[in-house]
């Protein structure tokens, strides 16, 4: 069977060709993303992004999300609703820090003195496509702010926290 993954936002493609007991007749097409994600549980592919954890263990990641450039008027006006949408992640303890990433130390704290980079966050997460998932669903990436094609993620082994 033929696989054509094209990404969304930068119109990249990839083929694949894969070896199956399913017929089929045409090529399937499907999106980066979810149905990425989809096709690598019903087919069992596996990408470096998808190499299993040990026994579904959860594990707190280091999470870096750059945004797009020129999004700094869009991402000051939705940051209210993407502060209340991360409320419940916050308060059950997935999401264990977070914050902007500056591109220079501001003068102040007013959100208009802010010149934003992206963002961070340490989550706790069984993989990195269930982060994605999260991230996908957020505000800044549904309104174009959060550049997903280019985040990072490690498995974080943290030493030391302070309050």
């Amino acid at each position: 069977m033929a696989l054509r993954l094209t990404s969304p936002s930068t119109r990249n493609t990839v083929h694949f060709l894969l070896r199956t007991s399913i017929p089929t007749a045409q090529p399937h097409v499907i999106s980066a993303g979810r149905d990425l994600v989809r096709c690598q549980r019903l087919f069992r592919i596996r990408t470096m992004a998808t190499a299993p954890t040990s026994s579904g263990r959860k594990y707190e990641w280091l999470v870096v999300i750059p945004d797009y450039p020129g999004v700094q008027q869009k991402r000051v006006e939705i940051r209210p609703q993407h502060f209340e949408n991360m409320k419940p992640f916050v308060e059950s303890g997935q999401w264990k820090m977070g914050g902007a990433i500056l591109t220079e130390v501001p003068p102040d704290d007013e959100p208009s003195s802010l010149k934003f980079a992206g963002s961070t966050l340490i989550t706790i997460a069984e993989n990195k496509e269930e982060i994605l998932d999260v991230l996908r669903n957020d505000v800044y990436a549904k309104h174009g702010v959060w550049d997903l094609d280019k985040v990072q993620m490690w498995p974080l082994k943290c030493a030391f926290r302070n309050p």
